[in-house]
């Protein structure tokens, strides 16, 4: 595999700040990024697009055009052009840039420089379950709870494994079935879903997740996905309202099946309630797949990394009768999820989707 980084072609001094600001991201679209980084060095810019879960170097920008790079985009996220001794954070319209994608921005004080992170996302391409290419059964299960009237199910999983990618495709097929009043409370709305009411937190005005899904229940919703649990309140107001006639939906990060409930037993002490709510647990990841174009010896298709979109990894925990005593117990040593993270990858590999290489990647083997 050819391990050369991308290249770029910036042409740095003939083009102006906002030229090159556009080419990157132009470029980054076209590669599949799902990010753009770029980090004060020194006398330099480093330039990296996040592709298919993976930092990868891109070109650089000199002090003097990095500089008004950056000025542009903090212009244009309507940030403190001058501020860059403290966190910033905003957003820029695909109008501005010309671009394919609205894009979430985020600057940052280091050591070596200002680092700013543009986050690329489609706000009107939501895809649908069967897009996500989840594994069969795991799809079942997830089909099987969104027919539901009530429960909770719970996501978990580092950031960047696909959760978000997940719950709105359920979005969409909830929608799309129709017949219900959906609410959603996100941090930020990155997608907007036809025949939802979608609400975005703000906590610099104090609408938190708690508060915003506390007085949304005064809506009357039968369906509410609450982007992530971050606190006991939000826990607590999950699991009472996938026990009142919601069917309710979140994250919470735990990094397994078993540690969801550790975790969500710790932020609510009524274990019977936590016990009868939660009926799907779903653990994700991604995994990245072979280039079809070149066999994983790396192409122009791939940019030279042998890789080309990614694929979930999943194992889930449908909660039975005997699951809730033994939740209700607290023993939760004897809670196995289904099919494992390792076996699906495994098998991803045995049938030449992915690669040996990859697999230790992602187990940090």
């Amino acid at each position: 595999m050819n391990s050369e980084a991308v290249k770029l072609s910036v042409e740095k001094s003939e083009l102006s700040a906002p030229k090159i600001l556009e080419q990157l991201v132009h470029q980054a679209e076209r590669a599949g990024a799902s990010d753009i980084h770029l980090q004060m060095r020194g006398k330099s810019a480093e330039v990296a697009f996040r592709l298919d879960g993976v930092v990868t170097p891109a070109t650089e920008l000199s002090d003097e055009i990095a500089e008004r790079v950056f000025g542009r985009i903090k212009f244009l996220a309507r940030l403190k052009t001058y501020q860059e001794s403290l966190p910033q954070d905003g957003r820029i319209s695909r109008d501005e840039l010309k671009s394919q994608n609205d894009v979430r921005v985020a600057t940052y004080p280091t050591v070596t420089g200002e680092k700013i992170v543009l986050r690329l996302f489609n706000s009107t391409s939501v895809k649908a379950l069967e897009e996500i290419e989840f594994p069969q059964n795991a799809r079942t299960e997830l089909e099987k709870f969104l027919r539901q009237t009530t429960g909770l199910m719970l996501l978990t999983g580092p950031a960047g494994s696909g959760k978000t990618t997940t719950i709105y495709a359920c979005l969409r097929q909830l929608a799309e079935t129709g017949g219900r009043h959906i609410i959603t409370v996100e941090d930020p709305v990155e997608q907007i879903v036809s025949g939802t009411m979608q609400t975005e937190i703000n906590e610099a005005i104090g609408l938190d997740f708690a508060k915003a899904a506390r007085h949304l229940l005064r809506q009357d919703p039968q369906v509410l996905i609450i982007g992530e649990i971050r606190d006991d309140a939000t826990a607590q107001l999950a699991v009472r309202a996938g026990l009142t006639g919601h069917l309710v939906i979140s994250t919470l990060h735990a990094g397994s099946c078993k540690g969801v409930f550790e975790r969500l037993l710790a932020m609510c002490s009524d274990f019977s309630a936590v016990a009868s709510a939660v009926e799907l647990v779903l653990n994700q990841r991604l995994i990245r797949k072979v280039c079809a174009a070149c066999d994983g010896e790396g192409c122009e298709k791939c940019l030279r990394t042998g890789y080309c979109g990614r694929v979930p990894l999943v194992e889930w925990l449908r909660v039975d009768e005997k699951m809730r005593e033994l939740i209700h117990k607290r023993e939760l040593s004897a809670l196995a999820p289904n099919q494992t993270l390792e076996s699906s990858a495994r098998a991803l590999v045995n049938a030449g989707v992915t690669d040996e290489k990859e697999f230790k990647r992602i187990f940090g083997l």
